[in-house]
């Protein structure tokens, strides 16, 4: 047997265990290693195999993502998704490594998550030839909407039809049963009745009635998707967002979220894609508690990067309270993640911000506080269903840029230093930066929009006409062109610095309540960077011996330049000032 045979045969037997594990009780396929084979095939799998490297890191500082819709920047006569690559071209070529583009497929609902057909580009926004441009520029990120798809897609037209290919892919239960154990991230009923060919039957539906649950317990929906996967590889998607994934199996009975045969399709998937493109990353989007987030990890054999959505939150609450308590407990509190794993750190999205993550971390009287803040601000509050049908907020949705215009005391005159410090903080953390383009724009709250589409999460998806933007960019004066300018020299400076690495060496610094901050070491030990934020919007005086500086090292901060002489200097951090203070000069940082 040859060596290509012989990891050939090693990835089979690898594959079949996962199938055995997801389907060795399923009468609706006997035939594991025949399924087996086929998801190899599908993959194309079947030839010549690519042997990925274990533990290996396929990210460093040099990583930043911008996140978008694909039509949030529009000019005439001129399809979004070109749009959108003229302006990443000319506005932040050099600083950001990829860009994560959310569903750019035909959709019927939800500005994207109920999708219509996997396989096509929204012709509205362009086509694959628009998509491979991007992706020949800069690492992009697709959604896999993989939990659900559209009431108005082929295959739930089909299984209404009692036809194929969707007889079979979809959800049901009896309305007499007990689900009051699922977990909801919405307040609509969990089943929808539909007439059939077959009769009445009740789909699953998690999110609302129109994104109808994939039923992964049929191996003919896990092949779709793994043929979706290599359809979306040959197209120049190298990261994988795995949409809602925490709740994609289904057993009565139980909360239906994080289920073992979940954890199992993402190891399965983990093992096709990254033999299929070793640097493809899957990236799990759970946002649901701090712990059952992390469990996405698995052991360096489920996700390569989990979204950080405890940070949003409690960030936002350390920012308007004053007070960095909580954020350096969750800090403290959050594993170095193993090489072969990074955190995905974000501050703001196309979502809101989340409520869930912040559970346990953040009482409830604390969460009121911070939602009635931020209703002061103009924002609104999403809820979700408890098991004994009452309600709970779930999210706060508002533009960063407003949420950040003051404190629990209200609106103030910080607001811009504020929204840097939020980001000075985020882009030195651990894990990968992601920047939300509206956050990178300065965007501000959107009521017309929320107005026009009648949901509160359009408040954050405002859409930009460029010759609008250009000139607010070009403005000096203007809050957008100050954001877009001073964020992008932060990325400049943090993907110099090898300390920034986001698997680097992390540790929390105690220097009070008003004053935020942590070491960060490069691998090879050569650089420290002292990162300390003011949270307060009070002076804040800082002796540098609380830090600990080597004597004989020479120490600068990266923001502003300025170079320390003696360890025992007193510095006075204005209101919201960040320092990144570092024993090797910038332009020597590797």
């Amino acid at each position: 047997m040859t060596a290509q045979e012989q990891r050939l045969e090693r990835l089979r037997d690898r594959v079949e265990q996962h199938v055995q594990s997801i389907y060795h009780d399923n009468p609706l396929h006997a035939d594991l290693g025949g399924l087996t084979d086929q998801l190899l095939a599908l993959m194309r799998l079947d030839g010549t195999v690519a042997m990925p490297r274990q533990y290996a890191n396929h990210w460093s500082e040099r990583d930043a993502i911008v996140i978008t819709y694909g039509d949030s920047l529009l000019a005439e006569g001129e399809k979004p998704l070109a749009t959108l690559k003229r302006f990443l071209d000319q506005h932040t070529a050099g600083l950001v490594s990829g860009v994560h583009i959310l569903p750019f497929y035909p959709w019927s609902s939800d500005d994207g998550f109920a999708v219509l057909d996997y396989s096509s580009v929204n012709e509205a926004l362009g086509d694959w030839q628009h998509i491979g441009a991007i992706a020949a520029e800069y690492d992009l990120m697709a959604d896999l909407v993989i939990n659900h798809c559209s009431s108005r897609s082929l295959w739930f037209e089909n299984f209404l039809k009692d036809q194929d290919p969707g007889r079979d892919y979809f959800v049901t239960a009896s309305p007499d049963m007990d689900l009051s154990a699922v977990v909801r991230p919405r307040t609509s009923p969990l089943l929808w009745e539909v007439k059939t060919a077959r009769g009445t039957q009740w789909v699953w539906c998690t999110f609302s009635h129109d994104q109808v649950d994939l039923d992964f317990r049929n191996p003919e929906v896990l092949k779709q998707f793994v043929s979706i996967i290599r359809h979306y590889l040959d197209n120049g998607v190298r990261l994988f967002r795995l949409d809602a994934i925490a709740f994609l199996w289904k057993i009565p009975d139980t909360s239906c979220l994080n289920l073992e045969e979940t954890h199992e399709i993402v190891r399965l998937l983990r093992t096709l894609v990254e033999h299929a493109r070793p640097d493809a990353l899957l990236i799990t989007e759970t946002n649901i508690p701090n712990r059952e987030n992390l469990s996405y990890f698995g052991n360096a054999n489920e996700a390569h990067c989990v979204y950080n959505f405890s940070l949003p939150p409690l960030l936002l609450n350390t920012l308007v309270t004053g007070d960095c308590a909580y954020l350096k407990q969750w800090v403290m509190s959050m594993p170095p993640a193993q090489n072969g794993t990074t955190y995905f750190n974000f501050l703001a999205s196309h979502d809101g911000i989340g409520l869930r993550p912040a559970e346990g971390l953040l009482s409830d009287e604390e969460l009121g506080v911070l939602i009635a803040t931020m209703q002061g601000f103009g924002g609104h509050v999403s809820f979700r269903a408890l098991e004994d049908g009452q309600s709970r907020p779930y999210e706060i949705n508002i533009a960063l840029f407003d949420a950040l215009q003051g404190t629990v005391r209200g609106k103030d005159e910080l607001g811009m230093e504020r929204f840097i410090c939020a980001h000075a903080i985020m882009l030195a953390l651990e894990g990968i930066p992601g920047i939300y383009l509206h956050s990178l724009l300065g965007t501000r709250n959107d009521y017309e929009r929320v107005k026009h589409t009648g949901h509160s999460r359009a408040i954050n998806r405002h859409q930009w006409r460029m010759p609008e933007l250009e000139t607010a960019l070009a403005d000096p004066h203007s809050s957008h062109g100050q954001v877009l300018a001073r964020l992008k020299e932060l990325l400049a400076v943090r993907r110099r610095q090898a300390a920034f690495h986001p698997n680097a060496t992390q540790f929390t610094l105690h220097l009070g309540g008003a004053v935020f901050g942590f070491w960060r070491q490069s691998m090879d030990r050569r650089q420290s960077i002292f990162c300390i934020s003011n949270i307060s919007d009070l002076p804040q005086q800082l002796n540098l011996l609380d830090i600990n500086l080597i004597e004989h090292h020479q120490w600068m901060d990266l923001i502003s330049g300025e170079h320390y002489t003696s360890r025992d200097q007193q510095l006075t951090l204005a209101p919201y000032q960040s320092l990144w203070i570092t024993n090797l000069p910038d332009h020597a940082a590797p």
